[in-house]
């Protein structure tokens, strides 16, 4: 399972499942570049790995501007020469109703959430074919596989463009020796999913704890995820034993979704 060697940029590494993914992957031996919108996120990130005695960078970009992309590429070819591993994890939401959803919002989430996964996807994808080798783990969702409790109808179709955006990619990527796969988280303890939690508590004149046992109670093991659940999914799909795993989509939900 060593990554000893690799270099892994990680989207969204600020906080949430893209940070428990840096710390992951450096510990599992890769080098690390965090990007985030925020620098300040990212470059905690990047010291937290350096503390363990492990290489890593914080780069700030917004995936949705792709001058932003290719700085991000650039910045982490110079630093480490080459990109292996890519955790395609940046994205945003808010909780809405489906006929409260607006232009806006539309606009703001794929903006994100499909066009700056596919863009990311593209751009490193480009440095991975010389080398005949690379690994890219897209974060979509259980909402993009009919999720009921999803935040809203946009977020949802978004991730749906995630995932089949990763069978596509698969398939044309494989000549390449790419493989290209997705994580599909379910409920996890993340500030994106806090904040979420605290808006409906807020709705619906509820305590923030009713909100969560609210949210919580349909799952089959009980238990929301940790978003280290995610990062151990990413380490296996970006090491040695996936090498013949392409073009597939992981649900980590506690048994929320079945397929």
């Amino acid at each position: 399972m060593t990554l000893t060697g690799k270099v892994a940029l990680v989207t969204g590494a600020g906080s949430g499942i893209g940070r428990a993914c840096a710390l992951a992957l450096a510990e599992a031996g890769a080098a690390v570049v965090a990007s985030d919108i925020n620098a300040a996120a990212a470059n905690a990130t990047a010291e937290a790995i350096a503390q363990g005695q492990k290489r890593a960078i914080g780069v700030a970009a917004d995936v949705g501007d792709l001058g932003q992309i290719d700085a991000m590429v650039e910045q982490a070819i110079a630093a480490f020469g080459q990109i292996d591993i890519l955790i395609n994890n940046a994205g945003v939401t808010r909780n809405a109703y489906i006929m409260d959803l607006t232009e806006a919002d539309w606009d703001r989430i794929h903006r994100v959430n499909a066009k700056g996964v596919f863009f990311c996807l593209q751009r490193v994808a480009r440095v991975m074919i010389p080398r005949r080798s690379g690994r890219i783990i897209n974060t979509a969702s259980i909402a993009g596989k009919g999720f009921a409790a999803t935040s809203n109808a946009a977020y949802a179709a978004s991730k749906g463009a995630v995932i089949s955006l990763t069978y596509t990619a698969a398939q044309q990527l494989a000549r390449h020796d790419i493989n290209v796969n997705a994580i599909c988280p379910g409920v996890t303890r993340t500030p994106l999913v806090a904040a979420m939690l605290e808006q409906r508590a807020a709705e619906r004149g509820i305590t923030l704890d009713e909100a969560e046992r609210d949210f919580t109670k349909d799952i089959p093991l009980g238990r929301a995820n940790e978003p280290e659940d995610m990062a151990a999914m990413a380490v296996f799909l970006a090491g040695p034993g996936a090498r013949n795993i392409t073009g597939q989509t992981y649900n980590v939900d506690c048994g929320l979704v079945p397929r």
